[in-house]
């Protein structure tokens, strides 16, 4: 089975040039992350509602490693820490970062000397430095999710090296929150108390945080390191073909069967899977009793993997309700049509003169429908050859969000029929039904021919109208642009009206 690798530049990276869609104004943000077992800069770049990530770099300062002991941060972490915080201003300043967020989670919230170094960081940086309560932390994880998964219906949880967040989130919005002391720096010492006693202490914190209550048979969200390398294995295991992190799903019982794998294989085995680092693999088997434990209290229905979680959640509660509703699919291919395409705001217009062909499209085929339009001249600058081929990879690996596997087939489907790539891709069964491919070959003519017709510009696509009538597809031209109908755009209906099984015609309006 062929294996969906990225073999061509990601997709996301936006242009700092030429003007954007509304509520795409670009602006270099940073967040760094002051966690238990790393300190983390993030840059991120392009639209605010879909931010790209432009630089991420993490230091593994360990601040946590001796909490569990001595209470305390180590001096030689602690050195380790300051010494990450000093390069990162500075590399946020080089970068010309317009807006920085510094905050600190559960190490230096609960070590006795955290207030010692946060005095110490904000001295040599310059910074002012958050000291993020538990609840805030899982608050912002929760709005992560939402920012990436729009319809997120369930319980984020969040798993950093110093706690684990809990977060109920629902139409749009973050409800209860708590946060445990049960971070994987902290799990070897609670199972050496006994087999059961990971399990007797999570039921017996969630029910004094009166979370006995949650309802069952909800999706459980997955954010941070530990659970998306838990995330890495199962695709290994089940030799899933598009190795995308973000919106994996398994049903809740693997969790169960990934405690079982994660004792048998051991640590060096484990740092042999991709994606699992070394220092990850030390505490995978710890998060696998996590995870299971948190499935059977919650009843959890399935798991869901979010590649957005606290750092994008701060970035998405300062935006205002209006750039919060939009659809960050859709902002993320306006931006990367912008920057890639030849003609700006041209996807936006074939999106709405081939719309009358499939107005029996649901919502969520309608969107995907929508960003292959925003998308449809993003591999132009390949070699005629290989455009189809770059048009799916972009669509398969890009950096989206707000789409899950079967999404990005589709996407990629019609990518690489707009392209001219022909038929069916025939790997891609394994993520859409042939009857889903079959429409998504049909969006993809239906954007060539927009392509052929227009050359690019608007004034070809207002002049014409493009509809279903009781003969099959019609395509009319205003009589001052008849001259349009030419050899290629007869041939490109035709091929787009075979797809369709109809017939079709090229008529003239008065």
């Amino acid at each position: 089975m062929m294996q969906f690798r990225n073999s061509v530049p990601s997709a996301g990276v936006t242009s700092a040039a030429g003007e954007l869609g509304q509520g795409q104004k670009q602006c270099r943000r940073a967040v760094i992350d002051i966690g238990s077992n790393s300190v983390r800069l993030v840059i991120f770049n392009g639209p605010a509602r879909a931010p790209v990530l432009l630089f991420n770099e993490k230091v593994a300062a360990g601040l946590g490693a001796e909490l569990t002991d001595t209470g305390r941060i180590g001096e030689v972490a602690m050195q380790r820490g300051l010494d990450a915080l000093g390069r990162f201003a500075l590399l946020a300043q080089a970068m010309e970062v317009g807006e920085i967020h510094c905050i600190a989670t559960a190490a230096v919230r609960d070590a006795s000397n955290g207030a010692d170094f946060v005095a110490r960081a904000q001295a040599l940086t310059g910074m002012t430095i958050e000291l993020l309560p538990g609840e805030e932390e899982g608050r912002a994880s929760g709005f992560g999710v939402i920012s990436s998964i729009q319809e997120a219906n369930g319980i984020v949880a969040d798993l950093g090296g110093g706690s684990l967040e809990l977060a109920r989130v629902r139409d749009g919005e973050v409800h209860e929150v708590v946060s445990l002391p049960l971070g994987v720096l902290r799990l070897g010492a609670l199972r050496a108390k006994g087999q059961s006693a990971l399990s007797k202490y999570l039921a017996r914190t969630l029910k004094g945080a009166g979370w006995t209550a949650v309802t069952a048979g909800l999706p459980l969200y997955l954010v941070g390191g530990s659970w998306r390398a838990l995330a890495h294995l199962d695709m290994q295991l089940t030799r899933f073909p598009l190795p995308v992190i973000h919106q994996y799903c398994m049903a809740a019982e693997r969790a169960a069967h990934l405690v079982r794998v994660a004792a048998s294989m051991g640590k060096a085995r484990l740092a042999k899977v991709p994606a699992i680092s070394s220092t990850r693999a030390a505490t995978l088997p710890d998060a696998a009793v996590l995870l299971a434990a948190l499935v059977r209290q919650l009843g959890s229905s399935e798991l869901i993997v979010s590649a957005h979680g606290l750092r994008e959640g701060l970035l998405f509660q300062r935006l205002n309700e209006a750039d919060r509703a939009r659809d960050p699919l859709l902002v993320a291919a306006e931006a990367e049509g912008a920057a890639q395409g030849r003609f700006p705001d041209h996807g936006g217009l074939i999106a709405g003169w081939i719309a009358a062909l499939f107005e029996s499209d649901s919502p969520e085929w309608t969107r995907i429908r929508h960003a292959a339009c925003l998308l449809g001249d993003v591999a132009w600058r390949a070699s005629p050859d290989f455009r189809a081929e770059r048009g799916m990879e972009i669509a398969l690996h890009g950096n989206w969000i707000g789409i899950d596997g079967w999404g990005r087939a589709m996407l990629a489907q019609a990518l690489y029929s707009n392209f001219g790539g022909g038929g069916m891709v025939q790997d891609l069964t394994v993520l859409a039904s042939r009857e889903q491919l079959t429409r998504a070959i049909q969006w993809g003519l239906a954007i060539r021919l927009a392509q052929r017709l227009s050359g690019g510009v608007a004034s070809p696509l207002k002049a014409t109208r493009l509809g279903r009538s009781s003969r099959g597809i019609e395509l009319v031209f205003a009589a001052s642009h008849a001259a349009l109908a030419g050899e290629a755009v007869s041939r490109r209906l035709r091929n787009l009206a075979q797809a369709m099984s109809l017939e079709w015609r090229i008529a003239t309006s008065a």
